[in-house]
């Protein structure tokens, strides 16, 4: 699996269009009112000097190139690392030369306002980002290398067919559900019982992943029209790590959107809840395989996510969560 496939937290991709959107209104500053800038930095003097003015608007245009840079690299971060780079750099080196000129009394010492909200703020903005692509590609060479990858494709389904037996007659939609007393794991059901025609229709087939044992799982899938659908009973959760599926945070699992999602589910949606059947603290999640290969991949921020596999299978804007109302 490549870190391509994956996709980012919400929390990045609105970390950097914040990050575009107070770029492109610092440098309109710059370019349409740079007196006013230049009043504020350089103050005492009844008109800024021309070579000034000229400064400002080239570093104005340049920060507006890398505004559009950080709206355009919000649509992936993991993919458009570089561009967070060199943000990262840029603020660096123009908060230690701001700096150095306020030290050296070529500017006004209220210009420490600037140099903290526009370089230190974003800097550091920009580090968390850059640390967290950092993990998420170690996480991934440590647990999806392609010696784990092709022992967990040797599990089988109740057919007795492998996982990459399967991949390798039609791309595989493979789906780790949650505990099967989990509201969110009902509901995933509910959806892939209503998208099975349209998957396969894809030319995709459907393989389930769950932490039960049957007949159990019989009788649960059953329920939801879906017990011929190929699935594998992992309850020691030995094929979750293998795709680097993690066990949530209590944040994760009992956060406001959770909790929201929740009462849409479990009251409104009557899905309800059900004794917990496997690990309750473990993230579900969502591949599509061809060939033993990773091709896609989908990784819940919470379990109250609700993917659009369909989108997962044909590939279009399948990194967007959609949270659909019940």
């Amino acid at each position: 699996m490549h870190y391509l496939t994956e996709r980012p937290p919400d929390w990045m991709k609105w970390l950097l269009r914040a990050a575009g959107t107070w770029h492109l209104a610092f440098a309109v500053i710059g370019l349409f009112f740079p007196a006013i800038l230049l009043r504020y930095l350089i103050p005492g003097q009844p008109a800024p000097p021309q070579v000034a003015l000229e400064f400002l608007g080239a570093a104005a245009l340049l920060t507006a190139a890398l505004g559009a840079g950080f709206l355009f690299a919000a649509s992936h971060v993991f993919r458009h690392w570089p561009v967070v780079l060199m943000g990262f750099l840029a603020k660096v080196a123009l908060g230690a030369g701001l700096g150095l000129e306020i030290v050296r009394h070529r500017l006004d010492p209220a210009a420490w306002l600037i140099v903290i909200l526009d370089n230190l703020v974003w800097t550091l903005a920009f580090a968390v980002l850059l640390h967290a692509t950092h993990e998420m590609m170690l996480r991934i060479r440590r647990t999806v290398s392609p010696d784990v990858l092709r022992f967990a494709l040797r599990r089988k389904t109740q057919y007795g067919i492998t996982l990459d037996e399967h991949s390798r007659l039609t791309p595989v939609l493979l789906v780790f559900l949650r505990h099967t007393g989990c509201m969110f794991c009902r509901e995933a059901l509910s959806d892939l019982a209503r998208m099975q025609p349209e998957v396969e229709a894809q030319g995709a087939r459907l393989v389930l992943v769950h932490m039960g044992r049957e007949p159990h799982a019989a009788n649960f899938f059953t329920h939801y029209g879906l017990e011929n659908v190929p699935r594998i009973g992992d309850p020691e959760r030995t094929l979750y790590r293998a795709f680097a599926l993690s066990r949530g945070s209590l944040l994760d699992l009992f956060g406001p959107k959770v909790w929201w999602r929740a009462f849409q589910v479990g009251i409104l949606g009557r899905h309800g809840m059900g004794r917990p059947v496997g690990d309750a603290f473990q993230m579900p999640g969502a591949f599509l395989l061809f060939h033993g290969e990773i091709v896609r991949t989908y990784r819940h921020q919470s379990p109250a996510d609700r993917p659009d596999y369909l989108a997962l299978v044909t590939g279009r804007d399948y990194a967007a969560p959609e949270l659909r109302d019940s």
